[in-house]
């Protein structure tokens, strides 16, 4: 199957190592200065770009942790082209540091990973930008498992060539709050590192 040029385009700016120093230092009381891993994976290729994800406070860097993959896919939607399906890692430490470990991403098999109902967002391009934010379906929400016990995150993100906007939060499931995450906003990573060249791996059929 063709991969449309959308498609691609959305997993080159989304590739990469980021980080929101500039947001840290302007606001630390609302903001951690993260940085964020996205690296292709070769995994779906027949239909989709893939990629693993995960990040760490900077004063942490060997201590990643929301290891997760999200599989870019295009639709026959013209107002959404492009949708984005979460997974979870059934044993998250086996790959935690494989954003800097490519040859560990080559690894990853289906086996390793648990698809996530409720975990899928549409994507559709800025009228007026280059830009292409991902929002979750409406009335949908998103589980996973963490630490054994169940929990809650509203996913979401804004990607451009050089930046890439958080929207994800933690919600208390009982009730409904965001306790984590972006909010009071998104948070907003400048990209640090280019791995757009890393996606022949994963077109690689």
């Amino acid at each position: 199957m063709a991969l449309s040029s959308l498609l691609v385009t959305l997993a080159r700016y989304m590739a990469g190592e980021f980080d929101n120093r500039e947001q840290a230092i302007a606001d630390p009381a609302w903001y951690v200065h993260l940085r964020l891993w996205q690296r292709p994976v070769p995994l779906f290729g027949e239909d989709s770009l893939t990629l693993f994800a995960e990040q760490a406070n900077v004063v942490n860097p060997d201590q990643p942790y929301r290891q997760r993959l999200i599989r870019l896919m295009q639709t026959d939607d013209s107002e959404a082209p492009l949708q984005a399906q979460y997974y979870a890692f059934k044993n998250p430490v086996a790959v935690k540091g494989a954003g800097l470990k490519p040859d560990v991403l080559k690894a990853i098999t289906l086996e390793q990973i648990d698809y996530l109902p409720g975990c899928l967002l549409t994507i559709s391009q800025h009228p007026d930008t280059e830009s292409m934010m991902a929002t979750p379906m409406p009335g949908s929400q998103c589980f996973f498992s963490y630490q054994g016990k169940k929990a809650q995150v509203q996913l979401g993100f804004t990607a451009s060539v050089n930046t890439f906007e958080s929207y994800d939060k933690g919600i208390d499931i009982e009730t409904q709050k965001a306790t984590w995450g972006a909010v009071l906003g998104a948070y907003r990573y400048t990209k640090r590192q280019d791995f757009a060249a890393e996606l022949a791996i994963a077109c690689d059929r």
